[in-house]
């Protein structure tokens, strides 16, 4: 169902179009990743063959479901065989209700670059509403997701925030630092996976994709950068509207800063950045500490 794909796109910098060459996952793959320094993600990838399945439910449905903090389901929009796929949900539902009850569960309707793009909404809608109701009594949520555009790091984006601990109080420093700078926007990456953990809005946008494209597009370019033998530290990027400053911060976040203010000078903007890099360093490395099971 792509499960494979989408963590090598993430965790192991693979373009979509490489993915093509990777094979079905044989039983459980199981991996660390390291993520915000000191956050360890123990990320469990299980095959979805059915001879899988069905060992996952019955000889080692104790030890796989146990301690999980996060289950991440994914299923096939384009499956022909959804009832089969609703049925498999519910068994693993039942096995992290009886070993990790307090577990956030997410459940992906993947590969919706298949699906017509007139038909995506109303598809989309229906299997969510499919899904939380096989769900019951746990709580889910539901994103749309293809590895062919910033839908896959929207979606998880959102499953590592969920993992970060003092999210709040996070945002709440960025909020200031977005207040002192005179900011419209400041956003906060993780470094090896350019996914989003924090930003800090004081002017809306009408894009609201604008962050996970914005991973999307740096992610490639970061990756063309690798293969030139190169290595991406910083860019801004100047139009009539705004000035965007991408900028390495902590030893493991990117920070991203719009000024629309054209009184602000960029030296002002990078010497704010730089100002501000000893406090977040110091913040984050407290925050993030301990290790999270991902299924």
């Amino acid at each position: 169902s792509g499960k494979t794909s989408m963590r090598s796109i993430i965790f192991a910098n693979y373009i979509a179009r490489d993915t093509q060459r990777l094979g079905a996952t044989i039983d459980v793959e199981h991996s660390h990743v390291k993520f915000l320094g000191n956050l360890v993600l123990n990320l469990w990838d299980c095959g979805g063959q059915e001879a899988f399945m069905e060992n996952y439910l019955e000889s080692q449905k104790d030890h796989i479901f146990s301690n999980v903090a996060v289950l991440i389901y994914v299923f096939d929009v384009v499956s022909k065989d959804s009832a089969r796929d609703l049925e498999y949900f519910a068994g693993i539902k039942r096995a992290i209700v009886a070993n990790s009850n307090s577990a956030r569960v997410f459940c992906l309707v993947h590969k919706m670059d298949l699906v017509q793009e007139e038909n995506r909404e109303t598809t989309f809608l229906a299997k969510e509403a499919e899904l939380r109701q096989a769900a019951e009594p746990l709580d889910i949520t539901c994103f749309r997701t293809s590895i062919w555009d910033e839908t896959l790091y929207k979606a998880w984006s959102a499953i590592v925030y969920s993992l970060i601990p003092n999210v709040n109080t996070l945002e709440h420093n960025l909020s200031s630092f977005a207040k002192i700078t005179d900011a419209d926007e400041v956003v906060l990456f993780e470094r090896a996976t350019f996914l989003v953990i924090s930003s800090a809005t004081q002017r809306a946008h009408h894009d609201i994709h604008r962050h996970e494209k914005i991973s999307n597009i740096i992610k490639q370019f970061k990756l063309s950068c690798t293969k030139a033998v190169s290595s991406f530290q910083s860019m801004e990027v100047l139009n009539s509207n705004f000035t965007a400053f991408i900028d390495t911060f902590t030893s493991n976040t990117y920070v991203m800063v719009i000024m629309s203010d054209k009184s602000i000078q960029s030296a002002a903007t990078r010497m704010n950045i730089a100002a501000a890099r000893k406090h977040f360093e110091r913040f984050i490395q407290e925050s993030s500490c301990g290790m999270s099971s991902v299924l």
